[in-house]
């Protein structure tokens, strides 16, 4: 499962080798970088995006190489790493690092791409929603980057035991965890002691909780996604 959100008649989304961008609408002085969850595509969500522009930002939503995931008995399909099972409470099971390692590497490059075209790393909010929030949080704590800010839906912290010593950076940046309490693919549970891991080390972590809400996404959730990245990447003046 991943966006809800159809598609909208005017559409201003173009792509390229699977890259969907939301170009911005003004002069662009800001990024978001959307990663989307196993099995999916950035297309759905450059719909959703869009639908929440502001005219500064451009809006970023890269696809993920076809894998076989084990979870899923080899079947292929986009995925940002291999799955070998569903995540439990713990935090410390069996989980593809090289993959997930390789993952944030692509991540990082994309950073390195906005900065190479004018954008500073502290106008670049990252963000993800299922397995594409995990590789957003796990990118963005192995860069010494500074980012404004990270998003992470219905997800957890990929390689929770390697931290705090495995992060670099961004541990006072704004991260800000959304989950549903019935989500039965990422549980619930999982979310929340991920949150409590982060916060032991990140200095500006927040959960919030979307009641009745199972593995998907709302739009309560997503106007909430707008208000994090239009605080924490405003408008520029143009006399500055």
């Amino acid at each position: 499962p991943g966006c809800v959100y159809k598609e909208v008649p005017r559409c201003t989304i173009s792509s390229m080798s699977g890259l969907f961008t939301v170009a911005a609408k003004a002069k662009h002085t800001a990024t978001v970088i959307f990663l989307h969850g196993l099995g999916d595509t950035g297309y759905g969500w450059s719909l959703a995006l869009e639908r929440i522009q502001s005219p500064h930002i451009k809006y970023v939503c890269p696809t993920a190489k076809v894998l076989p995931v084990s979870l899923n008995a080899g079947v292929t399909m986009p995925a940002w790493y291999d799955v070998y099972g569903l995540a439990d409470e713990s935090l410390e099971f069996l989980e593809d690092e090289s993959g997930i390692k390789k993952a944030a590497a692509f991540v990082h490059g994309m950073i390195e791409d906005e900065i190479g075209h004018g954008i500073p790393s502290n106008r670049i909010v990252l963000g993800g929603f299922s397995q594409g929030g995990c590789l957003a949080l796990y990118s963005a704590l192995t860069t010494e980057r500074h980012l404004s800010g990270i998003l992470a839906l219905s997800a957890r912290l990929p390689l929770a035991k390697s931290f705090p010593q495995a992060a670099k950076g961004n541990m006072r940046s704004p991260i800000l965890q959304f989950h549903g309490d019935c989500d039965l693919t990422v549980s619930y549970q999982v979310g929340v002691k991920s949150s409590e891991r982060l916060k032991s080390f990140c200095t500006n972590q927040k959960f919030k909780t979307y009641r009745n809400m199972g593995h998907t996404t709302c739009e309560e959730e997503m106007q909430d996604v707008k208000s994090f990245i239009d605080e924490n990447l405003p408008l520029i003046s143009s006399s500055t």
